[in-house]
């Protein structure tokens, strides 16, 4: 059973979050922290590209909550166990662009928003389509965390 702290991180907030508006400003901190975030959001797609399984896996929070394809990991171990080297491999293999990408900040709690255009071939099958994702992270001892991942196209 969930409870309410999850709760609120993992569905409430992002829902409240993405009812705002669509824009570039972040609500209750200046562009530092802003920046922070989506710097840690950056980083963790470079390192999934790279095929840096170490840092991906340093950029998650141990209870990360990751919703792909209609499947569900619960916890960093168990991604970096069953999906992270696949979705490393077909991200080395495709080229994604992100076509606007929001961060929004409220304490210590962020919503990452984003749309991007991949393209590409995988597996002999050719590519070309939009996706969406959307991340919560969290301040932990003074590091972004990533706490959940929905990835839809």
């Amino acid at each position: 059973m969930i409870n309410k702290v999850k709760l609120v991180t993992y569905i409430l907030l992002p829902l409240f979050i993405s009812c705002l508006s669509f824009s570039n400003k972040s609500m209750a901190h200046g562009d530092t922290v802003n920046s922070e975030v989506k710097n840690t959001v950056l980083a963790f797609h470079h390192a999934l590209k790279v095929g840096n399984k170490k840092t991906a896996r340093a950029l998650l929070a141990n209870d990360v909550l990751i919703f792909e394809g209609g499947g569900v990991e619960r916890s960093a171990e168990q991604y970096a166990k069953r999906h992270m080297l696949a979705d490393m491999k077909y991200l080395a293999a495709v080229k994604t662009k992100i076509l606007e990408h929001t961060v929004k900040v409220i304490g210590s709690v962020a919503v990452s928003m984003s749309r991007s255009k991949t393209t590409g071939s995988y597996n002999g099958k050719e590519l070309d389509y939009e996706g969406m994702e959307t991340m919560t992270l969290n301040d932990i001892n003074g590091e972004w965390k990533i706490t959940h991942i929905h990835w839809s196209n």
